[in-house]
This record gives C-alpha cells, structure tokens and sequence, in this order.
C-alpha cells in the first residue's frame, strides 16, 4: 500500500481544483499514481455534472468581448446556478473563454434548431446539386445530403463545435469539464456575434 503524502494531495488539488477528500480518497485507489488520479476524478466530476445538468441556472453573467481593432464584437450570457459562483474567476474565465470560441468560430446558433431554416435549406440545394454533379443516384442523394446536414450542423452549431483552444474537446466537453470543476450546473443560454459590414 502506497503512502499518501500531504505533498501529493495538495500537487493533485492544484491539478485539479478537486476538494482534498477527494484527491486523498482517488490517490488512494489509483495507488498513488498522478495521472491515474486525474482519470478518475474527471470520471467522477463529468459523472457529478451530469447529475447536475438538470438543476435550474437563474444567476451568471453577460459578458462582452471585444477584438482588437474593434470591428467584431459578442455578447454572451452563460447562467449558473449561484451569485457566489458568478462572481468567482474559473466562471468568468470559462464565459470569457466561449465569448472568444464564438468571435473566432462564428456560430450560426446554439443548437440545431436554433440555425434558420433558409439557411439549411440553402445548403440542401448546394450538397444536392454536388451529387448530382458527381453522378451519384438519384435514389441515395438525399441519405447523402442527410448526412452532410448532420456534419454541417455539428459545424455552425456552437454546443458541437470543436473548441478553438482545444480542437480535441467539443463545447458540450467543455461544459460538462466546467460544470464538474465548479459544482454547478452551467447552461450557455444566448450570444450574438457582430461584425463590421455584416
């Protein structure tokens, strides 16, 4: 049996931002070993944020973002659960983080239903017209066309998208990661992106 050390809590703690009960508790089952401990302590805070994902969010912020040289700005209002987490710095940062994902990947909405329809049925026409192009039957293009629906709205949907800071993680990812570092359920309610001359 491993000997926990007050060191290798606290080096955890600070890894993490987990409550030290918990890193004594994963150091303990993980023998020691670091990188297993941070394993199973994502697996237990994303198993937590789900839990918490049904939970009411009516406090938060909205934040503003600026780019350099002023011609494109967002607006975003991420809600959390309490006044006391919307003012702590891993919430602002984490809302300050998605306000800068949506300057740089300009999403047409949050989630499906959210991108306007002539939008979706513009670009059925396009991917329509590329197959036919392309000679493929005419009796498969539209389970083709589905699917590059599906592709495209994991493309312009904010929640889908693969998070500019980390390509590996979607936003959803992001989300749930933030939810189980602070406690609280998080829900990115709204934003809108402006930009000069659109």
């Amino acid at each position: 049996m491993v000997e926990i050390s007050a060191a290798m809590v606290k080096e955890l703690r600070e890894a993490t931002g987990s409550g030290i009960m918990d890193c004594k508790r994963v150091l303990a089952e993980a023998e020691g070993d670091m990188g297993t401990a941070v394993d199973l302590l994502r697996k237990k805070g994303l198993a937590k944020a789900a839990k918490r994902a049904g939970r009411s969010t009516s406090e938060g912020l909205i934040y503003s973002y600026i780019h350099t040289g002023a011609k494109l700005g967002v607006l975003v209002e991420v809600n959390c659960e309490s006044d006391f987490v919307a003012k702590t710095a891993d919430f602002e940062a984490f809302v300050k983080n998605i306000a800068m994902h949506i300057a740089a990947a300009n999403p047409a909405g949050l989630l499906p239903e959210d991108v306007d329809s002539s939008v979706i049925e513009k670009e059925r026409e396009i991917f329509r017209a590329q197959m036919l192009e392309e000679g493929k039957p005419e009796n498969i293009i539209d389970k083709i066309v589905d699917g590059k629906i599906e592709k495209f709205y994991k493309d312009v949907c904010l929640m889908s998208q693969q998070y500019v800071k980390d390509p590996q993680k979607t936003i959803t990812e992001v989300v749930k990661e933030t939810i189980a570092k602070i406690g609280e359920n998080i829900q990115i309610k709204r934003f809108v992106r402006f930009q000069i001359g659109e």
